[in-house]
């Protein structure tokens, strides 16, 4: 599909004067709107003029062709069919967003009667990014006119001399039938660097463009993710829209995965890319564009595109010498000169790929421009230092940092975020790093504060730059497990979708794998493994539960051991830590705990700590809830002229009360009994 802006410089004064005579201005735009309509219906369906506006003496048309277009002939043979005088006729390709906003303007001066109308006309209605379209998808132009010497100095700066040099050699040789029109190859561009990945597309079809091998310089960009839900349709008609121009495909591959297959929805996916640019090999070029060193979702790939024959443009490593050459080439583009202390940075023997050079010559220039070009700014430290020196910062990490006990998950969270600092200095230092997973398992005893600190770790994460939004989504396996064969899976990437940003807390996720319809169960557990993997980029899952019981759940799903990077204890609270327990509840109702008190405390959950289910900091609460209840009614019995501030804001020994235990457990009833 080929989108035209035509501009034109009218000669013809009578109709300059007609356009804008407001008197006959209404004879003018129905005549012009007549004459469009006629030339149109004679062009038929593959070609559609239009007049958008007149500025003075400047006409400004639209042309949307769906098949051959001759660029020399049609656009002139509109203007003289609405009946104008004009010369210096200029026609250059536009994107799909650019013509409808002509169409717009024709609209509102009543050229055309709706702009929507050819839209539809040409199908195109599902792609109009002015009304809703499902997919997001960008437009850029090649600039055609590049020579072959400028298209081969570009190539240079990639390190893909194996690959992409030997395809521009290609090119460059001609074709052997001018008039057969379609496409021999398809392309894989493969790299970790999305600028690197946009400059080096644009090369190669600057080179296709410039030797005749593209219709259309207009391409369209798409992101597509493995879980991506995209309606078949929409995808077909922007396909269909590039035809004679060029659909880049940009795949979120992830081939870390230890599984052997992919989900069903990541395949689902990978079968509508393949099968699309199947069904238009030969109208539309397709560039699929993935990370380096996915060779599973690459053989996947391959496996689906068949017959299609597809030329892999990938980054090579550069060795010492040519480095060295690259960091001098980055250095005469800044008009600065390589130094030792840049070339010295590079090791004989060792290979590097662009993004590396860059992230060691930004580096070295920071500290260059600080020391040579503004020496007064030498002594001013690099963020990068000024983080490292602080805390954690944030109110969450207080809050963790002041909960009592816990020793253990204050030691491992603290680590989990070192590591993620330490992630962004290897980014800056331009050193690679396979993406960190954040998930985590809590196993401890009910009561230990495992959802408090998960709540909080959300928190933490977020004010530290490491979660986008820092909320906590709890489920069960009732919040997983749907009630029919097929439901679960959606549940559970529902849920995931919630909790993007976020944490996802599975409480006793073990159960998804007991007897009770473990085939539903299955499932979630499937479909929880692969959202890890897609989405852990800004979500962390933590499972919770008690620790024999994770182990074993652990031990039968090695594929979900393999996601967690942290294990995080939560041991149960001594009696003395569960003493200073109850003083912060007690505080945080506005009531202090006598010594006495504390003393009968401490006694009490030497005897609760050694029965079963023993609740731990949920356990205290209970306790402070019964002695405040005690304590008022303690209050009430007392001669109202007696009752002071502080004993309103006191709890007593007497007013301590256990709760009931069972499990043939006796209750020993302590505190004021009636």
């Amino acid at each position: 599909m080929l989108f035209y802006k035509v501009t034109a410089l009218i000669t013809d004064e009578e109709w300059i004067k007609e356009s804008k005579d407001r008197n006959i201005r209404d004879e003018f735009v129905d005549r012009v709107k007549d004459k469009t309509g006629e030339f149109n219906e004679h062009a038929g369906d593959g070609v559609y003029c239009f007049v958008s506006y007149i500025d003075g003496k400047k006409m400004i048309c639209g042309i949307v062709s769906s098949g051959s277009f001759d660029a020399d002939k049609i656009p002139g043979l509109f203007i003289e069919a609405v009946s104008t005088e004009v010369n210096g006729i200029k026609t250059e390709e536009i994107t799909f967003s650019s013509a409808y906003k002509l169409m717009e303007i024709s609209c509102r001066n009543h050229y055309i009667e709706d702009e929507d109308d050819i839209v539809e006309r040409y199908g195109l209605e599902k792609i109009n990014k002015r009304h809703y379209c499902s997919l997001q998808y960008d437009e850029k132009l090649i600039d055609g006119n590049k020579e072959k010497k400028a298209v081969y100095n570009a190539a240079e700066r990639f390190f893909a001399i194996d690959t992409l040099t030997p395809e521009l050699d290609r090119i460059y040789s001609g074709r052997t039938n001018e008039k057969a029109y379609g496409h021999p190859v398809h392309y894989l561009v493969e790299t970790d660097n999305n600028e690197v990945c946009a400059k080096l597309t644009r090369t190669l079809l600057q080179a296709l463009c410039g030797n005749g091998r593209l219709k259309s310089k207009r391409y369209c960009c798409v992101d597509i993710k493995p879980n991506q839900d995209i309606s078949r349709f929409v995808y077909d008609t922007l396909y269909k829209s590039c035809a004679g121009g060029t659909m880049v495909v940009k795949y979120a591959a992830n081939d870390d995965s230890e599984d052997d297959e992919f989900a069903n929805s990541e395949l689902e996916v990978i079968s509508l890319i393949c099968e699309t640019a199947k069904k238009y090999r030969n109208q539309t070029l397709t560039v699929l564009c993935f990370p380096r060193n996915c060779e599973k979702i690459k053989s996947t790939f391959f496996e689906y595109l068949g017959a299609v024959s597809v030329i892999e443009i990938k980054e090579d490593l550069a060795n010492a010498e040519r480095s060295r050459r690259y960091l001098k080439m980055i250095c005469k583009d800044q008009f600065v000169r390589a130094d030792k202390a840049l070339l010295n940075k590079i090791e004989d023997g060792k290979k590097y790929l662009p993004e590396e050079l860059r992230n060691i010559f930004d580096v070295w220039y920071d500290k260059k421009m600080k020391t040579s070009v503004f020496p007064q700014y030498k002594s001013v430290e690099t963020c990068r230092k000024t983080a490292a020196k602080k805390p954690e910062r944030g109110s969450a990490f207080d809050e963790l940092s002041g909960m009592v006990g816990l020793h253990e998950a204050k030691s491992v969270i603290g680590k989990a975020l070192n590591y993620y600092k330490i992630q962004k200095i290897y980014k800056d230092k331009g050193i690679k790093q396979d993406k960190p997973a954040m998930h985590m398992v809590f196993t401890g005893n009910p009561g230990t504060a495992k959802t408090t600190v998960a709540r909080l770790f959300a928190r933490i994460m977020k004010e530290n730059g490491l979660l986008s939004k820092g909320h906590l989504v709890e489920v069960g396996r009732g919040d997983l497990v749907g009630k029919y064969v097929g439901w679960t899976a959606q549940i559970v990437m529902d849920k995931f979708k919630a909790a993007m940003g976020g944490v996802l807390f599975i409480d006793e996720a073990y159960s998804l794998a007991d007897d009770r319809g473990g085939s539903y169960g299955d499932e979630a557990i499937n479909t929880i493994v692969q959202e890890m993997e897609n989405r852990r980029e800004d979500l962390v899952v933590i499972f919770a539960g008690y620790p024999n019981e994770m182990e074993t759940f652990l031990n039968k799903n090695p594929g979900l051991r393999s996601r967690i990077a942290f294990h995080v204890p939560f041991a149960d609270y001594d009696s003395q830590q569960l003493c200073d327990i109850a003083r912060m509840i007690g505080k945080s109702k506005g009531v202090t705990l006598s010594e006495a008190a504390i003393a009968k405390l401490s006694a009490a959950f030497d005897s609760a700590r050694i029965q079963p289910d023993f609740g731990n900091g949920r356990y205290v609460r209970n306790v402070i809830e019964l002695s405040k209840m005690n304590q008022a009614s303690r209050i009430l019995s007392m001669d109202p002229d007696d009752v002071t501030e502080e004993a309103l804001t006191s709890i007593e020994d007497v007013d301590i009360e256990l709760p009931a235990v069972s499990d043939g457990f006796v209750n020993h009833r302590i505190g004021f009994a009636s």
